[in-house]
């Protein structure tokens, strides 16, 4: 039993560990990539025509990140940052923006 209790712990903290490090990448990516540049820093945009990303879902982010990485969605600017963008850094700057309260 204690083995059994052993081994779910360890899942936990590896997930926990894995939520955070994706978090941690995406705020490095937000800030390397420019984001902060337009969305300010916190995801609190200090720009009317730039939107604030704090308190958006990160599946939202998710799929806005993708649909202009496609050319789904059309901005020229974002389409021009999202193109760099790979699968990893779209699903981390979700869990970074996600995380913003």
């Amino acid at each position: 039993m204690r083995f059994v209790f052993g081994l779910l712990l360890a899942a936990v903290v590896i997930c926990s560990a894995t939520a955070q490090a994706d978090v941690a990448a995406g705020q490095s990516t937000y800030a390397s990539r420019g984001c902060i540049g337009c969305h300010g820093a916190g995801g609190v945009s200090t720009v009317a025509t730039y939107p604030t990303l704090k308190g958006r879902n990160g599946d939202f982010i998710r799929k806005t990140l993708t649909e202009f990485r496609s050319g789904a969605r059309k901005n020229a600017v974002m389409n021009a940052m999202a193109a760099g963008l790979s699968d990893a850094d779209i699903d981390n700057l979700g869990d970074y923006i996600g995380n913003l309260k």
